[in-house]
């Protein structure tokens, strides 16, 4: 008898391979309940619920009497969410899986090598704090309830419709990479020396299903990442390698960042501060334990050539240009060029 799983969302950047990956596994009885706005991207055999999650109602007219072996939460970003699946799913799973996020962790903690031991707390965040409350409300219905809840952990994981950058405007990647194709200037935080992990989508979803099912993983927290840990300037310089451009790479202190990004709309506070800016390497061995086959197959060098052929073949869809953003970023440069020739 297949085993039944329910992901909530189920097409976005992490969720998508997973759900490509488990479908291909005949163990598996695959659903996903989302308003269907990218249904297309699900692969054959794949079932669906339309419905918006937050309407309780109708999806438990629609799940009716259906139990699942894992329900698996990808869009739970405040406590009234994950509450609201406790209320639909206690006593209809034997797991509930909740992405948070590895920005959860202590900004900065006392070492750079972070474990799932790390402590949970980012002052510079409100959607770190937010992962956070939500982590301590489910864990706690698991001591007090049983609820079966495993934790999930990202860091930066990214697909072929996206290229991890640090410094970036509101409508994403593209007038960064416009900005290398165009012999400009780059803005990269700090003096660009930070350590950061990136890991393909792919990869995160192997460490991701092995714990499905598994019941060692109930109660328990795991974060997934890629074990290659990288500069920021050596993942800016192989984006503009991949690109075969030169990278003018230009860094900007992240305490100069906030003062003249966040008042215009630019959250580097949180985005940098609490996450990007720091250094951070993640030792997997938790995970490991009960994943083996978890392993980086997918290098930031050949993940971001797969990305890149995908956005530049795809305008219409990947190349948002974002004007404003590119007019801030000559304005810093420029104000901070100035200030250097003063004392010249």
């Amino acid at each position: 008898m297949k085993k039944r799983a329910l992901f909530i969302g189920g097409t976005g950047t992490i969720s998508t391979a997973i759900v490509r990956r488990l479908a291909g596994d005949p163990a598996w009885e695959v659903w996903v309940l989302n308003r269907g706005n990218r249904s297309h991207v699900l692969p054959e055999g794949v079932r669906s619920i339309v419905a918006d999650i937050n309407d309780e109602a109708t999806v438990l007219d629609e799940i009716g009497d259906m139990t699942f072996d894992c329900v698996c939460e990808f869009i739970g970003f405040t406590v009234s969410q994950v509450e609201r699946d406790y209320r639909l799913f206690n006593g209809k799973t034997k797991q509930y899986i909740y992405i948070s996020s590895a920005s959860a962790y202590h900004k900065p903690a006392a070492g750079y090598v972070i474990t799932e031991g790390t402590t949970l707390a980012n002052p510079y965040w409100q959607y770190s704090r937010d992962k956070i409350a939500c982590e301590e409300f489910l864990m706690k219905k698991y001591r007090e309830d049983g609820f079966p809840v495993t934790i999930v952990r990202p860091s930066h994981t990214y697909d072929e419709r996206n290229i991890p950058l640090g410094v970036h405007g509101k409508k994403g990647f593209w007038q960064v990479i416009k900005r290398m194709l165009d012999g400009k200037p780059v803005i990269i935080q700090g003096d660009g020396s930070s350590l950061w992990t990136v890991t393909w989508n792919s990869d995160f979803a192997v460490g991701y299903t092995g714990l499905m099912g598994d019941r060692h993983a109930i109660g328990e927290a795991f974060q997934i990442t890629s074990d290659e840990t990288l500069t920021w300037d050596q993942i800016y310089r192989t984006v503009a390698d991949a690109l075969g451009v030169e990278l003018r790479a230009y860094h900007v202190s992240t305490d100069f960042l906030r003062a003249v990004g966040d008042p215009c709309g630019y959250d580097f506070t949180g985005s940098l501060l609490g996450d990007k800016s720091v250094s951070v390497v993640f030792d997997n061995t938790k995970l490991k334990r009960i994943v083996p086959d978890m392993k980086t197959t997918v290098s930031f060098d050949m993940g971001v050539r797969k990305a890149l052929d995908y956005v530049l073949s795809h305008p219409e869809e990947c190349q948002v240009e974002d004007p404003e953003f590119d007019e801030w970023c000559d304005k810093v440069i420029d104000a901070l060029e100035r200030a250097k020739a003063a004392f010249n």
